[in-house]
């Protein structure tokens, strides 16, 4: 029998790896998260990706991914709008030392990409054949995320860092730092942390592992400007394991469904 434990209090995909969010009221729980969540990603000429921890300028593109149309928005710059390449000629790409094949989305977006950033850029999605595993204590599978199918935050923990954080630096750390997919309400502070198989809409997930934190939420999200040290310093006073600063937890799906918010996270 299962027991709700939380809700979903807001629920982002992030098309393109490292760039903003996009808010959505329901969506699709595929095998590798939220459907569109880092389907794309920003790599340079030789096929290496990016992301915030070199490029924090990521942060001020805001995609908006509609079936089969993305379109891309920074401020002070008129949008892009690229029809999805699905198929076609593969490209090498690496991410964390390992190669795959990605799909090129044009030289338009490339040229628009490279002017914003101010290096030379590519896009790319995944490719009909992607399968890309995580790993954790339940591995899954992922588009271009860093790792983990979906990314969990209960927003108690979010506001008890933030409060911790001001208290120490005079500044709150807004939520959009953490980049989560799910944010939860109705349950404890990490309470994300402590589950194990869950329902999630219709979704069946697996706690894999705490999310480590890196540079990347010191950046803000707004302006692409790096702002740290907070707030990984005070997480370090609280959060603080052997595999180094914890806040989060990634999941993995193991059976696909949909979610929307208001749904209930139960325990199986």
């Amino acid at each position: 029998m299962s027991e709700a434990v939380a809700r979903v209090a807001s629920l982002t995909v992030f098309p393109i790896k490292g760039c903003a969010g996009m808010a959505v009221d329901r969506r699709e729980v595929t095998t590798t998260g939220l459907a569109g969540d880092r389907q794309f990603m920003v790599v340079a000429p030789d096929g290496r990706f990016k992301t915030q921890r070199r490029h924090p300028l990521l942060a001020t593109i805001r995609p908006h991914l509609d079936g089969s149309t993305l379109t891309l928005a920074a401020e002070g710059r008129a949008p892009c709008t690229v029809e999805v390449a699905d198929d076609g000629p593969r490209r090498r790409v690496e991410i964390f030392g390992k190669e795959h094949p990605a799909l090129d989305q044009g030289d338009e977006a490339a040229a628009w990409l490279s002017d914003v950033l101010g290096v030379e850029s590519r896009l790319v999605g995944v490719t009909p054949e992607h399968r890309r595993p995580t790993d954790g204590l339940v591995p899954g599978l992922s588009g271009w995320a860093d790792s983990g199918s979906l990314l969990l935050l209960s927003r108690a923990a979010a506001d008890d860092l933030s409060d911790r954080a001001a208290e120490r630096s005079g500044e709150p750390v807004p939520l959009e730092r953490f980049r989560a997919n799910v944010v939860l309400t109705g349950c404890p502070a990490h309470a994300e942390d402590h589950l194990d198989r869950v329902l999630l809409g219709s979704a069946r997930l697996a706690f894999s592992k705490q999310a480590v934190r890196c540079a990347v939420v010191t950046v803000d999200q707004q302006t692409g400007a790096r702002v740290g040290p907070e707030p990984l310093e005070t997480l370090a006073t609280y959060r603080l394991e052997d595999q180094g600063v914890v806040f989060g937890a990634k999941y993995t799906v193991l059976e696909p469904g949909e979610v929307a918010v208001g749904d209930e996270l139960q325990v199986e």
